[in-house]
């Protein structure tokens, strides 16, 4: 595979709701109806819909293949379709506990005797979450509205791997076939919760899932004594950004991630501090400009 080329990111706003919510952690975004796509025009529209007959998604999708066909490579438009993992056992134990209790006693533990979140689960909650949103993708696809991720990447994490089969399989007349990159993982280290399993443990529960290439064995990147600064995790998302925009050729993709992963990709995108709920879904259309060729 040929290196990654490097790119310079930033959210294009005024196409989705979600660019315009609140920020900080007193406010979570949650799934908008259509995605919370603003009804506005395109400068393609009298081209492509001269008769305005059309659907909003339909001129969106040929007006963001227009500016990839102008960028010619050196300047690309992807929509990804943000997906925060469903509530997980972790989640449960810090709302119990209150976040410093959790940052500095639990979230370093295995679990309580009762419940485990090394490596977490979702909840039963979580996974009710995670149906939503298949009903969701089910629904558009019956109606025609909002057309299915080209292609789909989730985090090594438990939470996220689960998620994302029960968001996205058995949708009609898709491929699911979800790709797992180590780089949408959750900030690392020190909480057992961000612990991944072993790359045999993941083939083997989840055998439908294609394992990105020099994916390791056990987990090298988690370390007990540090904790990843958001300088850190904001560098290894751009990594990922600069991965998936030199490989991937869909334009509309998937990635299920985390709380800490989403906020240090908002960060390297300039977008604005939204926090998303557990199970939510959210746009963002990406303008990717080539800064090195590599």
């Amino acid at each position: 595979m040929a290196s990654a080329r490097t790119f310079a990111y930033r959210v294009v706003s005024g196409y989705f709701c979600h660019d315009d919510e609140e920020t900080g952690p007193g406010y979570r975004a949650k799934t908008r109806p259509d995605l919370g796509l603003i009804n506005r025009t395109y400068e393609t529209d009298a081209v492509f819909d001269p008769a305005g007959n059309k659907t909003q998604w339909e001129r969106l999708v040929y007006f963001v293949e227009h500016q990839n066909r102008l960028g010619q490579g050196k300047v690309q438009y992807k929509l990804i379709i943000l997906i925060r993992h469903g509530q997980g056992y972790h989640n449960v134990k810090e709302a119990q506990v209150g976040r410093q209790a959790w940052d500095a006693q639990w979230s370093r533990l295995e679990g309580d005797g009762n419940t485990s979140w090394s490596d977490a689960r979702l909840t039963q909650a979580g996974r009710e979450q995670a149906e939503a949103l298949n009903v969701f993708w089910r629904q558009s696809i019956q109606n025609k509205t909002i057309p299915v991720p080209e292609r789909y990447y989730t985090s090594p994490l438990a939470r996220c791997l689960e998620t994302t089969r029960i968001a996205y399989s058995g949708l009609p007349g898709t491929e699911f076939k979800p790709i797992v990159k180590e780089k949408l993982r959750e900030r690392n280290g020190e909480h057992t919760c961000d612990r991944r399993n072993t790359r045999s443990w993941i083939a083997s529960s989840y055998p439908e899932y294609d394992i990105e290439a020099g994916f390791a064995e056990n987990d090298e990147e988690w370390k007990p004594d540090h904790r990843e600064t958001e300088g850190e995790i904001a560098s290894r998302v751009k990594q990922l950004l600069d991965d998936v925009f030199t490989h991937e050729e869909k334009t509309i993709i998937s990635f299920t991630g985390h709380s800490g992963l989403t906020r240090a990709l908002y960060s390297v995108t300039n977008h604005r501090n939204v926090w998303v709920a557990a199970g939510a879904m959210v746009p963002l259309l990406i303008r990717a400009e080539l800064a090195t060729d590599g």
